[in-house]
């Protein structure tokens, strides 16, 4: 293995594939067998992905519109002109950052021959990027360009349309589970035959085994390139990775919070019924059931027969693993309003992933951000940055997020209407949260920007930029993923205090804390399952995230005081990370 690694040194990555081909092209083809399995799916998400990039590019090209009419109402039109055009020079300016740091690894100034200071390099790079931005968007504004990329993009949408409605291997049309049974006991409309308990376990036991043999054909990718294409016999890597093996405690939260995340993607198969026909427009379809006084199949509205099924207590109760009296399977029983708890269940996880992801996501770019800057430049940008973060964290964090998101809400203001208030819910804990966060790695941020390697970096005229990316997020990257593994479950519990309380998402968005609440009165009854249930699965996904991040942190610090179990302990306590 020496001579062999050795061999590569000088090589890129590309050049030992080439070398070697016979190792990735399996590991490529099983992939794609994979992918194949689940092509509608994967069509089907594209298309919803690119339904949110293609709102929120129209709700950034309204911004400047917006400011416009809001400017001039109160220092009229040419203040509101004047708004417009700095509007939409500051978002061409951050367009071109992100197109510079996405796009353009190299730097521009040393390809047209330019001899500048760093400071006035990276001004004249940033003017650069933001003039050809502001060119191209032009195009596509005023010229055909625009209608032609709409065109392209259009009939690229209908292909995906065309694909996302083949059926695939976990879809419900492979395993259907809902039918009736006949008076002779045998089953109609399932899978087999088989009743719609034994169909619906079927299905969930085939998503999770796929799911699961996604996850350990990307784990033996990783041992392919780790024992075929990597430069190195080791790397400071491997040992993190089997210290987080032997972390019992981290590989609990890691499977748990793996089976949350299958559950939230694969929502639409795992529920025993479709959420149109039971959560959102329950009298627009019906079920099929017999009935004995006609002695014939009938069909009655979902929502209908969801009234006769309800959950409240007494004998009006649907409980664990039981059918209706319209043979509908209900695996958590059925909620107070006759709904299949476990379809609420399991769309209520894709609103917590969405909401958890989205806040998590936009506080760590923006802690990240500002504790590479002000670590680098230290000074007045620090000072400000202490002070702001200072009265942020001074205030209750979470009568502030309930304070906005009732201003929001009684404002009716059109954020407060997207995702039913969960966009508004993201964006306000992300604004109240990246302050912790960037506490959390202020200091590690700092003790690397004195290292020798960063002062090197500045003295070959390297830009800060290049600095912050390549010589200092390495080093702050371990320390940000712990905190911010146990701040999404704090995200989470914090999503579902406020839907218990009434200001959170709102229905017919499916949501645990609402389910929690609606739920309270029939814990002492027989209905305890419509609040219990939700209520554990709360604590359990927290509980599992806090335990990710405890995991996590010992694998990337092997002088951690704390160890699985005492990290266990202290995750169960926190409640959410923060």
């Amino acid at each position: 293995m020496m001579s062999v690694e050795n061999e590569f040194d000088d090589k890129t990555l590309r050049e030992r594939i080439a070398e070697n081909p016979r190792p990735a092209m399996l590991w490529v083809a099983g992939l794609v067998v994979l992918m194949a399995l689940e092509l509608g799916s994967i069509a089907a998400a594209v298309l919803r992905v690119g339904s949110v990039v293609k709102f929120a590019i129209g709700g950034i090209a309204n911004t400047p519109s917006w400011m416009a009419g809001f400017v001039s109402e109160s220092l009229g039109s040419i203040g509101g002109t004047i708004a417009y055009g700095l509007t939409a020079l500051a978002l061409l300016v951050i367009a071109a950052i992100v197109v510079k740091w996405l796009f353009v690894p190299f730097s521009i100034v040393d390809r047209l021959g330019l001899e500048l200071g760093v400071g006035k390099a990276d001004v004249v790079e940033r003017a650069i990027v933001t003039a050809v931005v502001g060119v191209v968007t032009l195009l596509f504004v005023a010229t055909p360009l625009g209608a032609a990329v709409d065109a392209v993009i259009g009939a690229l949408t209908q292909g995906l349309e065309s694909i996302s409605s083949l059926q695939t291997l976990t879809s419900r049309e492979t395993i259907p589970n809902q039918g009736y049974q006949l008076p002779d006991g045998s089953w109609e409309g399932t899978w087999l035959g088989l009743s719609p308990a034994m169909a619906w376990g079927a299905r969930v036991l085939l998503i999770y085994a796929y799911a699961f043999g996604l996850l350990a054909w990307f784990w033996r990718g990783y041992n392919v390139f780790r024992n075929h294409y990597r430069e190195a016999d080791w790397t400071p890597r491997d040992d993190s990775v089997n210290r987080f093996r032997n972390h019992y405690w981290g590989v609990f939260g890691f499977v748990v919070v793996f089976v949350f995340v299958v559950m939230a993607l694969w929502a639409p198969a795992l529920s025993p019924v479709t959420a149109e026909a039971n959560l959102y427009s329950p009298y627009e379809h019906e079920v099929q059931y017999y009935d004995e006084e006609i002695e014939d199949v009938a069909s009655i509205p979902h929502g209908e027969a969801n009234l006769e099924t309800r959950s409240v207590g007494g004998d009006s109760n649907v409980g664990l693993m039981s059918y209706d009296k319209y043979d509908r399977f209900h695996p958590a029983g059925t909620n107070q309003d006759g709904k299949d708890l476990f379809t609420f269940l399991a769309y209520g996880s894709q609103v917590s992933l969405v909401i958890g992801l989205l806040a998590t996501g936009l506080m760590t770019l923006v802690a990240t951000a500002l504790a590479l800057m002000t670590a680098y430049y230290k000074g007045l940008l620090d000072l400000l940055t202490v002070v702001v973060s200072d009265s942020i964290i001074s205030l209750p964090r979470l009568l502030v997020v309930l304070l906005l998101s009732v201003v929001f809400m009684e404002a009716n203001h059109p954020i407060a209407t997207i995702y039913d208030g969960g966009l508004l819910l993201a964006l306000i804990f992300a604004a109240t949260g990246w302050p912790l966060l960037w506490r959390a790695v202020r200091g590690p941020a700092l003790q690397v920007a004195e290292e020798e390697w960063v002062d090197a970096a500045r003295s070959y005229g390297q830009s800060p930029v290049e600095t912050m990316k390549k010589h200092m997020s390495p080093y702050i990257a371990g320390y940000m993923l712990v905190y911010a593994s146990m701040t999404l479950g704090g995200v989470i519990i914090g999503v579902a205090a406020l839907s218990f309380l009434g200001f959170g998402v709102q229905p017919p968005t499916p949501e645990w804390g609402r389910a929690v609440y609606e739920g309270r009165p029939y814990v002492p009854t027989s209905s305890w399952h419509t609040a219990t249930i939700p209520g554990l699965m709360v604590v359990f996904l927290v509980t599992a995230f806090n335990a990710l991040g405890d995991g996590i942190r010992d694998a990337i610090d092997p002088e951690s005081d704390a160890s699985g179990d005492e990290a266990g302990t202290s995750a169960a306590a926190s409640g959410g990370g923060g």
